[in-house]
């Protein structure tokens, strides 16, 4: 366990009950410096046990005041006693839910660190916890994830892997991993008693297993990403297009400028829209034409570099304008991207040819009219049916959603294929052991088991305050 005492807020500011949380070997005296209870104040006692929490019993509740050293009450409290091992970080744990004054909670905080805490720094008490073994690194991401969640896909893959299920599915694989890399170091050391013998055979069998079986958790990433964070979708179009006044009508305010002239918007706008089970992260661009004004063409040069980064793009077009250089510019930058083109202003032109954008993108066409409204739900008819073909809301499947795990997952793949082209070419058993390990360690990278202390350091720095 670690040696200071660390506190924090727990809670958002702004609400109507503020948490400070204590975590080390002198939390309870920290605690009770601070605390008296109302009976002590009122009969005037004239000396307090300091070591009062250490006499109570853990995972209680105790109520009363919060005081200065001079004994001046600074707030009324609930004070939630939790002693090591039984607490998040496995070591003795106070939390005091004070008022939720903004003042008031820092005022408690820096008398807690004036009597001898140190501020915990960002994901401190979930570094804690993975130290001292309570969970493991990928349980341990798993908490910022459920806090920022945004769908009921995104908490419950937050859930699956808090509770392991994520760091279960790896852990089988590396256990089996490790028993065949025990079982030929035992050949290799003692061929006397132990027998490779047909070994290699059986061996390839259950590594294109292995590899099938991680290949199915990279398989599903994406669609397991944009379900937990959401589908980057990304308008573009000419301008004057109606790219704005779409991301209005999607959002039901008016977030964007919206004028008659051209080339208003300038730089890009992001928002976040929920269209059913589907979170949409909408980025409003620049129109891409080209300009000898300076802040235009950053504004264009951004929306190029977003349309790269593309989930989905939403192609604005105006069909009161004509098919010219503009849009042949941006079909060309659409590349194999999945998207849907959008006829707008149909409110102002009752006929248009479509054959000259459909020549270049063989993507759907929607007739569209962001003044009315009119095509609205077929557009989001048409981005549902786009990413929710199959429900992987509620079932069993284990999703990665996070891109470290991913590459580490990926990593291990290479090393086991490596391993089973080895074996393909019919070299020595003792050839495999260095890419098993390889295949060992990138896997360990998920829970943690193998990964570095920059590492570690660098995924809790990620955390908020007080988590």
């Amino acid at each position: 366990m670690e040696q200071d005492t660390i506190a924090g807020i727990a809670s958002g500011m702004g609400g109507g009950i503020g948490i400070i949380r204590i975590s080390g070997m002198d939390a309870l005296l920290l605690a009770g410096k601070v605390f008296r209870t109302r009976k002590y104040l009122e009969d005037g006692h004239s000396s307090w046990d300091e070591d009062y929490f250490k006499y109570q019993a853990s995972h209680t509740i105790h109520y009363g005041l919060i005081v200065e050293e001079d004994e001046s009450v600074i707030d009324e409290v609930m004070v939630l006693l939790m002693k090591a091992p039984r607490s998040y970080t496995m070591e003795d744990v106070v939390e005091l839910d004070c008022h939720g004054g903004p003042f008031l909670i820092q005022k408690i905080l820096k008398l807690l660190i004036r009597l001898g805490a140190r501020l915990a720094e960002p994901g401190e008490f979930s570094k804690r916890a993975f130290l001292n073994g309570r969970i493991d690194l990928a349980q341990a991401e798993s908490v910022m994830k459920m806090i920022s969640s945004k769908s009921d896909f995104a908490l419950k893959s937050a859930v699956d892997q808090l509770e392991g299920r994520v760091s279960e599915h790896i852990g089988k694989v590396r256990e089996e991993i490790l028993y065949y890399m025990g079982m030929i170091e035992s050949a290799l050391d003692d061929p006397e008693h132990y027998s490779l013998d047909g070994f290699s055979d059986k061996f390839a069998q259950i590594l294109e297993k292995e590899i099938a079986t991680l290949g199915q958790l990279m398989e599903h990433f994406e669609q397991g990403r944009m379900k937990s964070e959401g589908i980057y979708t990304v308008i573009v179009g000419k301008p004057n297009a109606g790219k704005s006044s779409l991301m209005n009508l999607l959002l039901d305010e008016e977030r964007a400028i919206v004028t008659s002239v051209a080339g208003t918007t300038r730089d890009v706008l992001e928002e976040t829209v929920h269209l059913g089970s589907l979170i949409l992260n909408v980025v409003d661009t620049a129109g891409i034409h080209d300009t000898e004004d300076i802040v235009e063409t950053l504004g264009v040069e951004k929306a190029k570099e977003y349309l790269g980064r593309a989930d989905f793009i939403i192609y604005v077009v105006d069909v009161t304008d004509s098919f010219d250089e503009g849009d042949e510019k941006i079909l060309s930058l659409l590349g194999d991207k999945k998207g849907v083109i959008l006829f707008n202003k149909i409110d102002l032109q009752e006929s248009w040819e479509e054959r000259e954008w459909k020549d270049w993108l063989q993507w759907e066409g929607i007739s569209f009219s962001s003044k009315t409204g009119e095509g609205l739900d077929q557009l989001e008819k048409y981005i549902s049916d786009a990413f929710c073909q199959e429900d992987i809301s509620f079932n069993n499947q284990i999703y990665l959603t996070s891109v470290r795990h991913l590459e580490a997952v990926e990593n291990a793949c290479h090393s086991l294929e490596s391993v089973l082209q080895t074996i393909r070419d019919g070299m020595p058993e003792d050839l495999y052991m260095v890419d098993l390990m390889d295949a060992y360690r990138s896997l360990g990278l998920i829970n943690g088991e193998t990964a570095s202390e920059d590492l570690v350091n660098k995924i809790f720095s990620e955390f908020c305050m007080g988590k």
